[in-house]
C-alpha cells in the first residue's frame, strides 16, 4: 500500500465531511500507540489526526470505534474527538478524526472529570439493556457484545468466559484459574449492587485521556458499551489511579455504595485478563490476587 493512496483515501474522508476539495501538505508521525499508527495531518482544511491499521487484521475496529465516540459525544458530559471518517485503503484502514491541541490541566480539572463521568453514568441509559448492539475491540482483542437483561450474566459470558478461554486455549490458564473463576461467578450479585446499565467509556485507564487546552479532560480510544459503572471506576485506578478529588466528585453527583471499592476490584478482572492475553502471564498474579480474596 503506497502514501498516495492512504493520502488519496486521507483527502477523501475529509472532504466528505468538509464538502471542500482537501489538500495535504504535511504527514507528522505521532509516537506512544502500541496498537495503531497515527499521524497529524495537515491540510488547506486545517489539521486532523489519523489512525492506520491493517483492515484485514482488525476488520472493523475503526468503524466500532467512531461509533463508540460518536455514543460518548451524543452524552454530552466529557469530551471526546470528533469523527471526520473512516474507511478502508486496500489492506489499511484509516480513521480520520478532529485534531485537539493538547494543553495544562485547569485548577479544577479532576473535580470537572469525575463530574463529568458520573453524569454520563447516571443520565445515559442502555434501553437495550446490558452490552451494545454490536461488538467492538477492547486494545486489539475483539469484544463481544450483544443484549443481556442480567449484569451478571453479561459480566460473565461476555466478559470473563471470554478472556478465560482465550487464555486456557493459549495455556496461561489452568483448570485451577477456571475453578477459582467459577468460584466468584457465585459471588458477583453481591459485589455489584442492582443499577440501571450505564454509558461506559469500556477502557478507562489513565492512557486513554489527554487535556485539551482549555484545561479539561478529552477521553480517547474507547470500548463502548453499556454495562455497570464500576467498570469504568475500576479502570481508572489501575496503573496509578485518578486523583483522589476525581473519586470525591464522582461520589457527589452520583452516590456509590459504601463496598465501592470492593466491586471495582472485581471489575478489574476483566481487564487485568485482557492483559494477560495481550501481554503474557506476567499479569496472571494480579488475577490471582483478587481471585483468592473472593473466591
Amino acid at each position: 500500500m503506497t502514501k498516495d493512496i492512504i493520502g488519496e483515501t486521507i483527502s477523501s474522508i475529509i472532504s466528505d465531511h468538509t464538502g471542500r476539495r482537501v489538500e495535504i501538505s504535511k504527514f507528522s508521525p505521532v509516537g506512544g500507540g502500541c496498537i495503531n499508527r497515527a499521524q497529524y495531518v495537515d491540510t488547506n482544511a486545517g489539521r486532523f489526526f489519523v489512525k492506520q491499521n491493517s483492515a484485514d487484521r482488525y476488520p472493523g475496529m475503526f468503524e466500532a470505534e467512531a461509533s463508540g465516540l460518536e455514543l460518548l459525544s451524543g452524552a454530552g458530559s466529557i469530551r471526546v474527538p470528533g469523527v471526520i471518517g473512516y474507511a478502508d485503503a486496500g489492506s489499511e484502514s484509516i480513521l480520520v478524526l478532529e485534531y485537539i491541541e493538547e494543553g495544562r490541566k485547569g485548577k479544577d480539572f479532576w473535580y470537572d472529570f469525575g463530574r463529568g463521568l458520573a453524569g454520563m453514568h447516571k443520565e445515559n441509559r442502555g434501553q437495550g439493556g446490558f452490552g451494545l448492539a454490536h461488538n467492538n475491540y477492547i486494545g486489539s482483542l475483539p469484544q463481544e457484545n450483544g443484549r443481556y437483561d442480567s449484569w451478571t450474566d453479561f459480566f460473565i459470558n461476555r466478559r470473563l468466559e471470554v478472556q478465560l478461554k482465550i487464555a486456557r486455549d493459549s495455556h496461561r490458564a489452568g483448570k485451577e484459574l477456571s475453578v477459582q473463576f467459577s468460584s466468584l461467578y457465585r459471588r458477583i450479585p453481591e459485589l455489584f449492587p442492582e443499577e440501571p446499565p450505564a454509558l461506559l467509556h469500556g477502557d478507562l485507564w489513565g492512557g486513554n485521556y489527554m487535556t485539551d487546552r482549555g484545561g479539561r479532560a478529552v477521553i480517547i480510544d474507547p470500548a463502548v458499551y453499556y454495562g455497570h459503572r464500576y467498570m469504568d471506576l475500576g479502570m481508572s485506578r489501575l496503573f496509578g489511579g485518578f486523583d483522589t478529588s476525581f473519586y470525591n466528585a464522582y461520589n457527589e453527583e452520583y452516590p456509590l455504595e459504601a463496598s465501592w471499592q470492593e466491586g471495582i476490584e472485581a471489575a478489574n478482572l476483566y481487564p487485568l485478563m485482557v492483559h494477560v492475553n495481550l501481554f503474557g502471564g506476567s499479569y496472571l498474579g494480579s488475577v490471582k490476587s483478587v481471585l483468592k480474596r473472593f473466591a
